[in-house]
């Protein structure tokens, strides 16, 4: 039992003992040593999460200097376009409204060449078609009367942003003038609800319209003639690597499957990381190759891109390769499942298999090679045909071997069905790896029809007379 008594002029805590005695509890101060050492942790704690943060941003910049370059050109056209808020004679020339050159900085700048041109030429259409909207609605309701003034000016916003609401749900202008919409209807709201109180709005337009164009300018200047990153040499390299990629799982798959070596955790997980990096990159980049093929068409001929380059024939590409991914993940799922195959079956399709799955990736690589120097290769009707051939191959050695497991069936039936029925078991993974494979192969014929599209409509060169000496096919790939 514990009483509370008055002591001293204070509280006291008193508990009964067994031998009927009485014991004051005395609270328990905390060391000053712990407290100190609480905040040293706390205090080191932070450091070292600061710290690793500083390391892993260093990295970035080391892994890509394309963003850390991207950085020094935000700040350098904000300090420029910042002259014209802090020299008086520029601030005269633009007015008051010289930040809305610095928020165009800020809103228009992107990674790449593409992506800034495509948001320049937005926001420079929307704001000129809604500042000559909005001065039109403005002089048509000022000549209506006081009366009919607003209700003009409110019927207009309505309808316009309204319409201009819609158009941004239609694909094709989604796609490219998205952002255009969206500035037209700030703008024109603007335009037309401040024109109702402000006198000089001609005057206020001009310098609205001044200001975006000095911005858009500097942000078209900085980011086409310090270090331009091109959208269209950034998709250009997405579906190469991918390509490289998608060669380097396929390899690892089969490798790791019919590899009778004994190999540590450590290694196997690393061989096992680089396969799911492989097809996994490959099944996440449609977004980014949409995105950059949009930007891509906004751009100027740059490097072995001319205007009009067909970066759609890209998209088409990129699709094939997703859906040789598909399988090459469906692939990596069988090989990973429970079921047992024994040896005696791996050792006998290993090498069918291997065959076909160096072939297809063999052809992946020469076509990356295609795109990578946008020349058309003399030889890769030979590679296609002998993976048909390792194709051909791998049909004809299940065929007689479901011939001989046919037989040995109807055999085992006389004995009983759970014989049959454990030979069907071994022979059904084997079977469904095989399947994929060849599915794996036809697809990847259908990636050497997309980049000969791709070589045809963007007039890749040909490779020169002593390389298609070097090569036992010289015929150059035209379907």
């Amino acid at each position: 039992m514990v009483k509370e008594s008055a002591a001293n002029g204070g509280l006291e805590w008193r508990i009964n003992m067994p031998d009927g005695s009485s014991k004051i509890l005395v609270p328990e101060r905390v060391p000053r040593t712990r407290v100190c050492g609480g905040l040293q942790g706390f205090f080191m704690g932070f450091l070292s999460k600061f710290w690793g943060f500083i390391l892993k941003a260093w990295n970035i910049g080391l892994n890509d200097p394309k963003k850390f370059i991207h950085c020094i050109k935000v700040g350098l056209a904000l300090c420029l376009v910042s002259l014209f808020y802090y020299m008086r004679p520029l601030y005269h020339g633009v007015g008051g409204n010289a930040m809305w050159a610095v928020m165009t900085v800020v809103v228009v700048f992107e990674y790449t060449v593409g992506a800034t041109l495509c948001k320049c030429v937005n926001r420079a259409i929307g704001t000129c078609l809604a500042g000559a909207l909005g001065v039109g609605v403005h002089w048509i309701a000022s000549k209506s009367g006081e009366r009919f003034e607003p209700i003009i000016l409110q019927f207009s916003v309505f309808l316009l942003a309204a319409a201009a609401t819609f158009s941004r749900f239609i694909p094709s202008v989604k796609a490219r003038f998205d952002y255009g919409a969206m500035i037209f209807i700030l703008t024109f709201s603007l335009v037309s609800v401040s024109g109702y109180r402000v006198e000089k709005l001609f005057e206020l337009a001009h310098h609205r319209l001044s200001t975006i164009t000095i911005g858009t300018s500097i942000c078209i200047i900085t980011t086409m003639l310090f270090f331009p990153v091109w959208a269209g040499t950034e998709l250009h390299n997405l579906i190469r690597n991918n390509m490289e990629k998608l060669a380097d799982s396929l390899d690892g798959c089969l490798a790791d499957y019919f590899s009778n070596e004994v190999n540590t955790d450590n290694i196997k997980n690393e061989a096992r990381n680089k396969i799911l990096l492989g097809y996994k990159c490959v099944l996440g980049s449609k977004a980014t190759e949409e995105s950059l093929a949009n930007f891509a068409r906004w751009e100027p001929a740059h490097g072995g891109f001319n205007f009009g380059h067909p970066w759609k024939e890209y998209l088409k590409v990129g699709a094939s390769l997703r859906s040789c991914a598909y399988c090459i993940e469906a692939l990596n799922g069988s090989i990973n499942s429970d079921a047992k195959v024994p040896d005696v079956l791996k050792a006998h399709f290993s090498k069918f298999c291997l065959r076909l799955s160096s072939s297809s990736s063999a052809v992946m690589k020469e076509l990356s090679a295609v795109i990578s120097t946008m020349t058309k290769s003399t030889n890769i009707d030979l590679i296609v045909q002998e993976m048909n051939n390792a194709v051909e191959e791998l049909q004809n050695a299940l065929k007689s071997f479901s011939e001989q497991s046919t037989t040995s069936l109807t055999v085992s039936n006389g004995t009983g069905d759970a014989k049959a029925s454990l030979a069907l078991v071994q022979i059904v993974p084997l079977v469904t790896v095989s399947s994929l494979l060849m599915e794996i192969a036809a697809r990847t014929e259908k990636i050497a029809e997309a980049v000969n599209s791709l070589a045809n409509k963007a007039e890749f060169k040909v490779e020169s007379d002593e390389k298609s000496k070097q090569s036992q096919n010289p015929k150059v790939l035209t379907r």
